[in-house]
């Protein structure tokens, strides 16, 4: 597994709060998230992945999706936190943190 393979992986594990504190900071649409995920450097994942991670946050009710008229082409769903979505951002940065803590105190030894 190469070293890039590898971060994917555990990308994948994160990027549900990757997902959410994207849309945290404005209302946007599943293509906008891909691209702003490759401008941070994230060029392995794919808009299939980010859309699958949409709809998963959908189900679990953490957005709030609205279709519209897009000016260049077909409807788009956008995207917003829900309350629930926000708490699960929360949580989710509360969890990071705590690994964080663990791993660097790990390291540290």
């Amino acid at each position: 597994m190469t070293f890039l393979a590898g971060m994917t992986e555990m990308l994948k594990g994160l990027l549900e709060g990757i997902i959410l504190q994207i849309i945290s900071k404005g209302e946007t649409y599943g293509y906008e998230i891909t691209n702003h995920l490759k401008e941070a450097g994230f060029n392995d994942i794919s808009e299939g992945t980010v859309y699958t991670v949409l709809l998963r946050l959908e189900k679990q009710k953490s957005v709030s999706v609205e279709k519209r008229k897009s000016d260049k082409g077909p409807m788009r769903k956008f995207y917003r936190l829900t309350n629930s979505g926000e708490q699960a951002r929360q949580d989710f940065w509360t969890r990071w943190q705590f690994i964080m803590t663990q791993i660097q105190q790990i390291k540290g030894e």
